[in-house]
């Protein structure tokens, strides 16, 4: 997918009941993931006036957002069904697990209506992701 800020939304979705420590976890896992499948979300290099450096950061605000478990499995399946839409679910299954090969085998074997989510990222057009996530709360 090609971001465009100015008619793109970028959201986290976050389980409200996780602890702010696994909360932090998975918005960061989602934003790198999410930063991997799009492009033109990161901005180019910027420099301060004395030349330092800043690297580039989205190019469009990233509020993180709360929902129960049960409304993050529907926000997921409804996204699923929108191909204008780029779905990043995040797993307690990914959590739990020490290396990325533990979580290859382990998910592999779990069916998806029994893998818990603790997280969603969601972009495309403002419009449907607003109409998604238009009443919940801001993380905080």
């Amino acid at each position: 997918m090609r971001f465009d800020a100015s008619s793109h939304r970028c959201i986290i979705v976050i389980d409200q009941h996780l602890s702010p420590g696994l909360a932090m976890n998975a918005a960061s896992v989602i934003g790198i993931s999410l930063g991997r499948l799009t492009d033109n979300l990161v901005g180019h290099d910027l420099h301060s006036l004395d030349g330092v450096v800043y690297p580039g950061v989205i190019t469009a605000p990233l509020p993180v957002l709360l929902a129960s478990g049960a409304y993050l499995r529907q926000l997921h399946q409804q996204s699923s069904e929108d191909a204008a839409l780029l779905t990043m679910p995040f797993s307690a299954l990914a959590q739990s697990c020490k290396t990325y090969d533990e979580y290859g085998e382990r998910i592999s074997t779990a069916p998806s209506d029994q893998i818990e989510l603790v997280a969603l990222g969601l972009m495309g057009p403002k419009k449907t992701i607003t109409r998604l996530s238009g009443n919940l709360k801001l993380y905080r």
